[in-house]
């Protein structure tokens, strides 16, 4: 077991998350018990699926073998598109898969503004919240406007919002209006999907820390306050990445990773994407 130490962050109803967690996205159903088994066992405390991923299953598999103590990892999963009309079911259903009694942190996986149903689902959020079901509620992939739609009629402020972020992609002023409402921002896709890795910056930057490229992209997400989430089936990479947890990047550093800046998404935009998930 690592000895490493993953910073954790207070979200904005006081409750801690570590700053460092593993996703289990597009990882195989069949394959996710032990992928998250080696997860826990490299050390990793947080654990991120989703109802999309098709493989909550597999992490309450890897849960319940572990023989760690409920308390000591923070599970969040996401509501499905197609389900914003019956989030409360959604939900349940999730935590069955699971096979939890309670979720740290549930998410709306994606606005979906054509369908008009995301402020329905986040009065289900809030009363699961009250009811101590869930113990955080956030959102993810919402842009501005939806999160000005959404916090007009909330009673509940999102603990988090998580997005597409990465060195080339960092969509800074999505940060700093989601912040400004003491809303954290988790990044998912944190590497670019490798393709940010591919950089003079972060290879100088690397030889200085005798770290590899990925490695300093997750120092940096760290040191500028961003959650993050890595997914990989390699033990390896994923104590590889743990390990990003140990690296200080200077200020200046920093700027340097983020002069990377080139504005170009990987994935869907949030204010056209309409799946279901189903």
């Amino acid at each position: 077991m690592t000895e490493i130490t993953v910073p954790e962050l207070v979200l904005n109803n006081g409750l801690g998350i570590p700053q460092l967690g593993f996703g289990v996205f597009q990882i195989p159903p069949e394959d996710t018990r032990v992928a998250v088994s080696q997860a826990l066992e490299a050390g990793y405390r947080h654990i991120d699926t989703a109802a999309a991923y098709r493989n909550e299953s597999g992490v309450g598999a890897a849960l319940a073998e572990s023989g760690l103590a409920r308390e000591d990892v923070f599970v969040t999963t996401k509501l499905r598109n197609g389900e914003q009309g019956g989030a409360r079911a959604a939900f349940e259903a999730s935590r069955k898969a699971l096979g939890l009694d309670w979720i740290d942190l549930y998410l709306i996986h994606w606005p979906v503004p054509s369908q008009g149903l995301f402020k329905q689902a986040w009065e289900e959020l809030e009363e699961l919240y009250a009811e101590g079901k869930v113990r955080a509620i956030g959102v993810s992939n919402f842009l501005p406007d939806h999160l000005d739609e959404l916090l007009a009629g909330a009673t509940v402020v999102p603990a988090v919002n998580q997005i597409e972020l990465h060195p080339t992609f960092q969509q800074e002023a999505l940060a700093q209006k989601s912040r400004g409402h003491g809303i954290a921002v988790q990044a998912y896709s944190p590497l670019g999907q490798g393709r940010d890795l591919d950089s003079d910056v972060l290879a100088e930057l690397a030889q200085a820390h005798a770290a590899t490229p990925a490695q300093i992209v997750l120092a940096w997400h760290l040191g500028t306050g961003n959650i993050v989430i890595p997914k990989t089936v390699s033990p390896e990479r994923m104590a590889e990445n743990l390990a990003a947890a140990k690296i200080r990047l200077s200020s200046a550093e920093l700027a340097r990773v983020s002069a990377l800046e080139s504005g170009e998404r990987i994935g869907a935009d949030p204010a056209l994407a309409a799946f279901t998930q189903m």
